[in-house]
């Protein structure tokens, strides 16, 4: 019983820590500046990630998302849709693992969608990205040999936190048009 209890209260608290922030990020009244923001710094972090820019026809941002695990793991944030840089809707990311993890990560995330199919795809709300799909952690240079897989290319860009994972999940999101 008391093992039960540790465990409830290091989950809640890796909750409140982690995964709460980047829910309560989602309610920031200037998004698009926090957006913009995320932007700015995946280009200063990797400046070769703007040919994804200049050829997707459409990319959703998530300044912060919030991940936090022990055992079973969630990730939350919400983010913007943007079209010819224009916002073209709010979306929202939820992640779920299983397997092997440990602790807490805040991280931004740049979805880029290839063409009208995929973008439509995503737009349909029944968009999921597998256990398969593999983000790109933007460092100088990693978007050079990155490429779409699936007509996404994901990118990830830490903001804070350690987390131990070795773990097998996916990432669902919704989409509404502005």
């Amino acid at each position: 019983m008391r093992r039960q209890n540790l465990f409830i209260t290091t989950l809640g608290m890796l909750f409140w820590l982690v995964v709460a922030p980047g829910t309560l990020a989602g309610w920031d009244p200037d998004r698009t500046a926090a957006a913009k923001q995320a932007v700015a710094e995946f280009k200063k972090a990797d400046p070769s990630i703007q040919r994804f820019f200049d050829t997707a026809h459409a990319y959703a941002v998530f300044p912060t998302v919030g991940k936090g695990g022990l055992w079973i793991g969630g990730a939350h944030g919400k983010g913007l849709v943007f079209q010819d840089d224009k916002v073209v809707g709010d979306t929202s990311l939820t992640q779920l693992t299983i397997g092997l993890q440990l602790g807490g990560q805040v991280y931004r995330e740049i979805i880029f969608f290839r063409d009208a199919a995929t973008f439509d795809r995503f737009k349909g709300g029944n968009f999921e990205l597998s256990a398969q799909a593999s983000a790109v952690a933007a460092t100088l240079g990693a978007s050079a040999d990155a490429d779409f897989s699936g007509g996404v290319a994901v990118f990830t860009l830490a903001k804070g936190g350690l987390m131990y994972e070795a773990s097998v999940g996916g990432q669902k999101f919704d989409y509404t048009p502005r």
